[in-house]
């Protein structure tokens, strides 16, 4: 996957407001809802916030991959946002959520789904990598560190 193609800085946050988990994935889909990435804002609030309550999304090491799949959406959408101070998200080790990568996706496709998470995945088990991101003084600069 390319993820050169896929990031966009416009789907980008480097100090998201939001202080509770529903208000991250408020707050990230309506990042991707104002591009036009998401059409139908409420289909993939309810898509992501459904996946969650089955179980949490928040992973180790500060990270959290929030995502749904909804037909309203044509092809996968993704936002990379940041809480330098982090959030409570259930995460596995316990420790507050720091960098959020969201994506919407097709319901009728897993594919890009899959490999876009498992690539962003390998990308921030580097700690290096986490480091780089939450340094970040820009969106261009948070793809940069991902795409390079």
């Amino acid at each position: 996957m390319n993820l050169k193609k896929l990031l966009s800085e416009k789907h980008v946050l480097i100090s998201l407001k939001s202080c509770s988990k529903d208000g991250i994935i408020g707050e990230m889909i309506d990042l991707l809802a104002a591009s036009g990435a998401v059409p139908k804002r409420e289909a993939a609030l309810s898509a992501v916030l459904d996946r969650e309550r089955k179980m949490s999304t928040g992973m180790q090491h500060g990270i959290a991959i929030p995502h749904g799949k909804t037909d309203t959406v044509e092809t996968i959408a993704a936002a990379i946002c940041l809480k330098k101070e982090g959030v409570d998200f259930g995460s596995l080790d316990g420790q507050p959520s720091r960098i959020f990568v969201m994506t919407v996706s097709p319901a009728h496709r897993t594919g890009p789904h899959i490999q876009f998470l498992a690539e962003i995945s390998q990308l921030l088990n580097d700690p290096d990598k986490r480091e780089e991101l939450l340094k970040a003084q820009s969106p261009a600069e948070v793809i940069e560190i991902l795409t390079t």
